[in-house]
This record gives structure tokens, sequence and C-alpha cells, in this order.
């Protein structure tokens, strides 16, 4: 069984690789993987390894053949389709996130109480009376939720009846699973707040140090 850490490292990878190849790069080194992801050179080769990825010391592994390989693994070479449910600021903001498209994501249609009288940079938008038969039609997998807390849990219910088998789930409450599904869980409050704690961390321990702040990359860093 593949296992999901292994998966996630896999599509970091890959995003770093696409990043190279567009600033003009052919051949990357199992360090420069590791110090953009955080990991040692050494998970790095191991991981290549096991998806039959050969380099060298001297000329490193070439990007496009990774790319191609890890796009066969992760089925990245059609782009994928998904939904979003709950237009408003936040969800506008993520049709409107070009990182998506440069990943190989499509987001193909969006869902709203209250659609808007026209569609969100090319992106239709519909009311949620039609959700469950564009999802049947479409056979569209996977949804990224953005409504209010109190409509959450009710509309990751109508997703999961509907077919949808993964969620990117921002609605400030954890979701679980009510059956065979994957849901990922992206509150970005508690991420700022647990930003805040790491950074008032970090000021204690230097002010108890009197070490002056750090950097944070390190001297050599590749990319």
């Amino acid at each position: 069984m593949v296992r999901k850490d292994f998966m996630l490292r896999l599509m970091k990878y890959k995003r770093v690789l696409i990043q190279l190849r567009s600033l003009g790069f052919e051949r990357v080194f199992s360090n420069n993987l590791g110090d953009a992801i955080g990991i040692s050179a050494a998970l790095v080769r191991k991981d290549l390894a096991r998806i039959e990825m050969q380099g060298n010391r001297r000329g490193g592994y070439s990007i496009d053949a990774m790319l191609e390989r890890l796009n066969r693994l992760l089925g990245g070479k059609e782009a994928q389709e998904a939904i979003l449910v709950g237009c408003g600021n936040l969800g506008r903001a993520l049709l409107n996130h070009e990182a998506f498209y440069k990943e190989g994501i499509k987001l193909v249609a969006g869902f709203d109480l209250v659609p808007p009288h026209s569609d969100i940079v090319g992106i239709p938008i519909y009311s949620m009376d039609e959700l469950e038969d564009f999802i049947n039609t479409r056979q569209t997998k996977v949804a990224l939720l953005t409504v209010p807390t109190a409509a959450a849990a009710e509309v990751r219910d109508r997703l999961l009846r509907a077919g949808i088998r993964g969620i990117l789930n921002f609605a400030p409450m954890e979701l679980k699973c009510t059956g065979d599904c994957v849901i990922h869980n992206v509150n970005i409050g508690l991420e700022i707040e647990n930003l805040f704690f790491l950074v008032n961390s970090l000021e204690d321990r230097e002010a108890r140090e009197g070490d002056s702040p750090v950097n944070c990359l390190s001297e050599g860093t590749t990319i």
C-alpha cells in the first residue's frame, strides 16, 4: 500500500520541477529538491529510486524525464477536474488562483445559494439546486468547500452522496469522512494562529539566548 506521505512528497517534487523548468533549468540534484521541500537529499534519492528514476552525481536528474514519470504516476497528463462550492470572497479568490491551472487542476464549475449573474474568470457558477446533477453528469470526484461553518456538514453529506470522493475543506471547522472518502481540512485561521505562536516562540528563544534573528534560507540554498 502506498503511504500518503510518500505520495505527498511526489506531488511536492512535481511542483518544484515545474517551477525549475519554467526558469529554464534542465537538470536537478537531490539536494536541490530536498532543500526546496525541507527534507534530506538521502530521502529524495530513496523516493526517486522507488519510482525507478536514476540520476548521477555529476549530472543529477533530467527534469523532463522526472516530470514525465511523475505525470504517469500522479495522473497529470490531462487536467484533473474539480468543482468549488461556496462562491464568497474566499471561493472567488480560489477560482482566480492561477496556480491550480499551472499544476494541471481545472476548476470546471462553482456552486452557490445565490449564484452571480455572470461567470467568474470564465468558470460557470450554478445554483446549489444543480449540484447533484452536475456531479453525476461530469463524474466529478473532487470538490473544494468554502461555505460557512453552519452549512459545512450538510454540504459535505450532499457531495458524498452525489459521488464526490475527495474534499478540500476551507470551512472553519474540521470535517470527517462519513464513508469511503478523503477530506483534507485547511483551517486558515488556525494556521495563522500557529504561525504567530511559532514566531513568538522564536523571539522568546532569541531573547533568552541573546541571538540575532536568523534568515529563513540558509546560505547556499539553491531554490
